[in-house]
C-alpha cells in the first residue's frame, strides 16, 4: 500500500492521522493487562474467565445476555492471541482509517465485528440443532472471542476497495494482489487449522466487503454523504435482521441451552 503523495514524515509514525485505531489497540491491550493482573492465564485463559470477561458463549448470548456479541470482540485467548490480532488491526486499521474517515471506520469495525460474532453464533446453533438429534462431543458450544472478525472485516474492505480504479483524491493506491493473498491465506488457514473461529472472520468479511463497496459507489455516483448512511445504515439492518433470525432458529434450543449451564455452573460466572 503506497501514498499518492508521501508526506515528509511517514504517515503510520503520525499516530495523528489514525488515533482511532490506537486507541481500539490500546483498549484492547488494556483490557488484557487488566485481566491479567486479576489473575486470568496469560497464556491460556481458563473458560470460566473468558465468560466472566464477556466472551461470546452461545447458551448465554442467546437466554439474554446478547451483549456477549459486542463484549466478545475485547477479550483475546491469551498473549499470542491478542499481539495476532493487535498488529493486523494496526496494518488494516492505520490504512482504513485514511481511506474511508473515522466515522465510517468505526462503523465498519464495530459492525463487521458484531456480524463476525452472530455468523459464530449461528454455527454454534445449528450444531445444537445437530445435537438434539445424536450426541456428539463435537457439537457442543464452544466459547469465542476475539477482534479477528473486525479485523478481517477492514482487511475485505480494503480488498475490495482494491478492485477498483482508484480514486482522484485516494490517499493509498492499494496493492490487490498482496491483500487478495493476506485474505486468502488467513480463510484457508482458519479452514485447516484447529481452534480459529473462521466463521467469525468470514461474517467480518461479508460487512466490510459490502460497506467498502457502498463508500466506493458514494463517490462514483457523487452521492457521498447519502450513499455512506446508506451503507452504515443497510449494514445495521442486515446485522439486526441476522441477529432477529438467530433469536428465532434458537428458540427451540433454550432447554438444552438451559440444561448446558446448570450441569457447569463451576464456569458461569
Amino acid at each position: 500500500m503506497t501514498q499518492y503523495q508521501p508526506p515528509h514524515i511517514n504517515r503510520k509514525l503520525n499516530v495523528q492521522t489514525w488515533w482511532l485505531t490506537a486507541l481500539l489497540i490500546l483498549i484492547n491491550v488494556g483490557l488484557f493487562i487488566w485481566q491479567i493482573a486479576t489473575g486470568v492465564d496469560i497464556s491460556d485463559p481458563a473458560m470460566k474467565d473468558a465468560i466472566y470477561w464477556g466472551a461470546d458463549f452461545t447458551p448465554l448470548t442467546f437466554t439474554g445476555q446478547p451483549e456477549r456479541l459486542f463484549t466478545s470482540m475485547f477479550f483475546h485467548f491469551g498473549l499470542v492471541h491478542l499481539m495476532l490480532n493487535m498488529w493486523a488491526l494496526y496494518i488494516f486499521g492505520n490504512v482504513a482509517e485514511s481511506l474511508f474517515g473515522r466515522f465510517y471506520f468505526i462503523g465498519m469495525y464495530l459492525l463487521a465485528g458484531l456480524f463476525g460474532s452472530l455468523l459464530s453464533s449461528y454455527m454454534t446453533i445449528q450444531n445444537g440443532h445437530e445435537l438434539l438429534q445424536h450426541f456428539d462431543q463435537s457439537l457442543l458450544p464452544h466459547v469465542s472471542a476475539g477482534a479477528s472478525g473486525a479485523v478481517m472485516g477492514l482487511g475485505a474492505a480494503l480488498t475490495v476497495l482494491s478492485l477498483f480504479p482508484p480514486l482522484p483524491h485516494q490517499a493509498y493506491i492499494l496493492d490487490k494482489k498482496a491483500l487478495l493473498m493476506i485474505m486468502a491465506i488467513n480463510l484457508i488457514f482458519g479452514f485447516v487449522a484447529t481452534g480459529i473461529n473462521n466463521a467469525a472472520h468470514i461474517g467480518g468479511m461479508i460487512i466490510g466487503a459490502f460497506l467498502a463497496l457502498m463508500w466506493y459507489l458514494s463517490y462514483v455516483s457523487k452521492l457521498k454523504t447519502i450513499l455512506k448512511i446508506l451503507g452504515l445504515l443497510g449494514a445495521v439492518i442486515i446485522t439486526g435482521g441476522f441477529y432477529m433470525y438467530c433469536v428465532k432458529i434458537n428458540t427451540p434450543l433454550l432447554p438444552l441451552w438451559h440444561e448446558i449451564i446448570i450441569q457447569n455452573p463451576d464456569i458461569i460466572p
